[in-house]
């Protein structure tokens, strides 16, 4: 948290005292007209623009934190996590960056044609486009195999 308030306040040229009382006012509930109005002694006399942008801030920095944790996790379990790999996530400052470093080994999206292909299906729909006019039942029972969840006809032409 600290880290976050001391990378607003060099983002924003606020002084950290502010930055700090500004945070802590906004964590107890306070509106940010009520701080503006009530609590100039607090936060060394910010108006409203500035109190909002410490609080959009504080809000993107833990949105960013949430997504950084969410990638380093993903890419542990994939075991795709490298050193190198960890210090370009921790080092990202924006959600953009974040998502830009992430996107090479974000995981592909299951399509019914990819998992055909990888219950090994290309053969048996090959099949089917030269021959169309035939009933397909026969040659999908040649694609029965219950480890690639493939029992029935059905599901061999699912």
């Amino acid at each position: 948290m600290t880290h976050h308030l001391e990378t607003i306040a060099r983002e924003s040229g606020i002084s950290f005292s502010s930055v700090t009382s500004t945070a802590k006012l906004l964590a107890e509930g306070a509106t940010v007209p009520f701080i503006s109005r009530y609590r100039k002694e607090q936060t060394g006399s910010l108006d409203e623009v500035q109190i909002t942008t410490i609080r959009d801030r504080m809000l993107q920095l833990a949105e960013l934190d949430t997504r950084r944790s969410a990638i380093l996790k993903s890419l542990e379990e994939r075991s795709l996590l490298t050193p190198e790999l960890k210090k370009k996530v921790e080092a990202a400052s924006t959600l953009a960056t974040l998502e830009d470093v992430f996107a090479p080994f974000r995981p592909k999206r299951q399509t019914r044609a990819t998992i055909a292909i990888e219950r090994g299906l290309t053969p048996l729909a090959d099949w089917l486009i030269e021959h169309q006019s035939e009933d397909p039942a026969d040659e999908a029972a040649k694609f029965f195999d219950t480890e690639k969840q493939l029992a029935t006809t059905s599901d061999a032409l699912a």
